[in-house]
Order: C-alpha cells, then structure tokens, then sequence
C-alpha cells in the first residue's frame, strides 16, 4: 500500500511519519560487515544504504554484506558509486579493469558503451547492488575542472547524450537502476563541490543547449533516478544550490525535463551542500526542494541519523517542509526498491555473466583512443632500452579516492605477467607536492613522466618545465584530462584506470 493512501488532510501518524523519513535516508557506515544499529534501522524502515570502497575487501565478503542489508529490509535500496572507470567501488584496491567514460566518448562507438553499462550492471547483480551512481553525464566543458574530467564522456554535448543514453540501457538491461549524475551538469566549473561551492553563472537558455541535453537522453532512456550536484546557477536560482532548490528540480527536472523517477541527492556532507547549513539541516532543506532520496555520506553513525530525522520532523513541525512532501519522496524510495526487485526475478544473469571474473577488453582499441604528439609518435616508433620513470601522486578528489591507477596498479595486479617482467628493471620514482628532497635520476638517461592531469599542479608544470630544460629526453603521459593546448601531455589518455594503465604499458613495451 502506498504511503500516500495514509495521508488525509495533510494529517499523518507521528510513527508513521518517523518511519517515511527515515525511508529517504542512504547513510555509509564504517567496516565491512552490517553494524548493528544499521541493521535496526533498516528493520525499523530505512530506505537505502551507500556501500564504499572501504566497506568492500572482497567480492565474497560484499555478496554477504548486501545479503544481510536486504535480509534486514528486503526493500532496501543498495546504492554505490561504480562509473567504470577511475571512480570504481568494487575495484577500489586494484583499479578499475574498465575504460572509463573520456575513453568511450572518444572511441565513438555507442554500441561499445552500451556493452560497457551492461557488464558493468552485471558485476553489481552479482553482488547485490541495486543502483549505482552512475553513468556520468557532465559536459567536461571546463578542462581545469577538478572534479569531472575523465569521467565525462566528453565536449559535445550531442555525443555526450549519445554515450549517456546508451550507458543506461546497457546497465538497466541488468536489472541494476543508473542515476546520470550531476544534474544540472557539473561540468563548467573549476571547484570541487566536495570542499567549496561551484557557481555556474549561465542562463537557463544556455543550459537547453548543453548541459541539460545528456539529461535529456538519459531520462528518454528510461533512468530511474537523477542525482543532483551542489553547484550554485545563479541565474536559475540565486539563492540556492541545484540541491536544495525547488526551481530546478520542480521547475526544471520535474516540469520540463518531465522526470518521474527517484531525484537523488549527493552527498550531503559535501560543503557545497551542508557548509552553511549542517547536514542535518540540509537534509530537511534537499526534502523540501525535491529531493527524494538523501544520500548522507560516507562514515554516518546511528547518533548522525537521530539528528538528521530530528532535524526533518523539527522542519515539519514548522511548516517549513510539508508531511505530504516527506510521504511522496518516501513513496517514490519505495517504488524504485519494488520495481527493482521485479527486474530483478524478471531478468536473470546471464551464464556469461556468472563465469565473468572480471571483464576484458581489447586493449589496442583502448590505446587508439589516446592521443600522442609527434614525441610520442617517435618514443613509441623506437623506444629507448633504457629509462626511469617519474610518477607523480597529485591529490584526488574525494570522489576517485585512494584507489590504485594507472601502470602501477596494473604492475601490482598482475606482478607475474610479461610486461611487469619487462617493466621490473625500469626504475620508478614517485614525487608529490610536499617532497623538497632532490629528485635522483641516471644522468641524461631518458625519462617517462606519469601523471593525471598535469596542468593543473603547479609542482608539476614546474617539474616538467625543469626536466624538458635540461634537454633529457622526455616523454609526459597524463592520464587525467589534459589542458587544451596539451602543453603537459605528449601522450593524452583521458583516463587512469587499471586497464587505460595495461593498454600504456603495451603501447610504451618493444
């Protein structure tokens, strides 16, 4: 029975209202077993759980995980956040075996991403997930943005569409429920949502004609959720941030876009969401505007969840968020779980997919994505015997994380194959922004340099310009979204995960 049905004169039991908001709630948890206060209140009618890298230490131990979440409330919805690409989950200790959206877009095979949301979908029905945070459909129209980049499909925001519409119906197909992601479009900024507040001072009108049209395929593809981005469209609404304005989700999302399913938050944690008002205070506030399902971050705790839900029942009982609006977003929570479950018992895995360890894919059409300058061209024609290799470890954001990327996490991974045999003699030294000891490499000898966008640290830029100035031979590999000009990037990969960093290895190995 649906939760409205409840509802007379705007009037509703307080359990019951207790119990609707708590059904809008995704918190994260610390370890890698169920807690038991998240185990009651799942039992008691939590809706959703956000499952993260450091909740997962195996794939049999995350199978148990979800189990037990759904054995609490079988209608929980299991979130995470897995593109296929250098934002993964479930390879957050080995690197992502996918090619990432950059790499896609620039392939240019829709086909080819449809395939990629499709085994993507099939590892998260393998391991009990039923909704991932994915895919992403920001216009990386920005190349100093520090939080989309390579997880964009690309520029255009045709083909962006193309590619973001072809990604759910691959991952749909499973049974698994997409949210693209970051609704309005998060990719003309130069801030990172997680630590400050992004401002995109652009019309509405602007909006039609680019960012809101990989939304558009989206949705006409079917996508059950949104998420939405904490980024401020002044022009759209002044006041308040994509999330907790009811302009752009009722006005925009709802009304014009005609979106029916689940408008998920990001995380509330983030300050671009909760700097001024606290988490607890925007989680009432993202109710009121439109949001439906909360996520709330990555460690809660049963203490947090007490003073959210006392924060939206407080908000309610000031008349500043209505009990229907708690009881349609609930109510909306609750369908998404059902329809998934019947997608679920209507679509079985496939035998392909049971025996799929992990996916694998050609590697030399992963590499013709890439793009080299005549340098590379000419390293790649007659490659040096001998050479060191400079990794440089700039800062992630948060939503990348720790996972391992690049060459390296493919060397760690596969330590026995030919190319880490080929690669062992090949020294390797690592650099970051606090190091001031000397950088010691073999005199004159040429010199692989590796790291992700390049052009935005300043160690970095200044460390290249040194290294080229002393007339090594120098070859730059950026593996994140280069600069325009490709001032720091003899060879551009749009990509760091495990697999972009194995095709590397075979395009660099004689």
């Amino acid at each position: 029975m649906s939760l409205t049905q409840h509802v007379t004169n705007d009037s509703i039991d307080t359990d019951l209202l207790r119990r609707s908001v708590s059904t809008t709630l995704m918190p994260g948890f610390v370890g890698t077993t169920l807690p038991e206060w998240l185990e009651r209140r799942l039992q008691n009618g939590l809706g959703a759980v956000c499952i993260f890298g450091q909740n997962i230490v195996s794939r049999e131990q995350l199978i148990r995980l979800t189990t037990a979440i759904l054995t609490a409330n079988p209608l929980a919805v299991i979130a995470i956040d897995e593109e296929g690409g250098d934002v993964t989950r479930l390879y957050y200790g080995s690197g992502s075996p996918y090619p990432g959206n950059a790499i896609l877009g620039r392939l240019g095979d829709v086909s080819y991403t449809e395939e990629v949301g499709r085994l993507v979908g099939w590892e998260l029905r393998k391991a009990g997930c039923t909704l991932t945070f994915a895919p992403d459909v920001d216009i990386n129209s920005n190349s100093d943005n520090p939080v989309i980049g390579v997880r964009s499909f690309g520029t255009d925001p045709s083909a962006v569409g193309a590619h973001s519409a072809a990604w759910v119906r691959g991952l749909q197909a499973t049974g698994v429920a997409a949210s693209p992601k970051h609704f309005p479009g998060h990719g003309d900024t130069a801030l990172d949502s997680h630590l400050a507040m992004p401002i995109v001072d652009v019309s509405l009108e602007t909006l039609r004609e680019r960012e809101l049209v990989p939304f558009r395929a989206a949705i006409a593809a079917g996508a059950k959720t949104i998420m939405t981005s904490h980024i401020l469209l002044p022009q759209v609404d002044p006041a308040y941030p994509t999330t907790l304005s009811s302009i752009i989700l009722g006005e925009v999302l709802r009304a014009e876009l005609g979106f029916e399913g689940v408008i998920v938050s990001d995380a509330l944690d983030m300050t671009g969401a909760s700097g001024i008002l606290g988490i607890p205070g925007a989680a009432a506030a993202a109710l009121a505007a439109g949001c439906d399902l909360l996520c709330i971050g990555t460690e809660n705790t049963d203490e947090q969840m007490d003073e959210i839900e006392a924060a939206v029942l407080a908000a309610v009982e000031a008349g500043v968020l209505s009990r229907s609006r708690v009881i349609d977003a609930a109510d909306r929570v609750i369908r998404l779980a059902e329809e998934t479950r019947a997608d679920f018992e209507r679509i079985p895995i496939t035998e392909y997919a049971w025996a799929m360890e992990e996916p694998s894919f050609d590697t030399k059409r992963i590499a013709s994505s890439f793009d080299l300058n005549d340098r590379a061209t000419k390293w790649v024609a007659s490659a040096p015997e001998t050479f060191s290799v400079l990794r440089l470890e700039t800062v992630t954001n948060i939503a990348v994380g720790q996972a391992p990327w690049g060459p390296f996490a493919e060397l760690e991974a596969s330590p026995d194959s030919e190319l880490a045999d080929a690669w062992r003699a090949r020294p390797v030294v690592s650099r970051t922004a606090e190091d001031t000891h000397e950088i010691v490499l073999a005199a004159h000898a040429p010199v692989l340099v590796i790291g992700k966008d390049n052009h935005r640290h300043p160690f970095v830029r200044e460390l290249i310009d040194a290294l080229r100035a002393e007339r090594r031979e120098v070859l730059v590999v950026d593996m994140g979204w280069p600069s325009d000009d490709l001032a720091y990037a003899d060879i551009a990969t749009f990509g760091a995960s495990r697999l972009a960093g194995r095709a590397l290895l075979e395009l660099l190995t004689p």
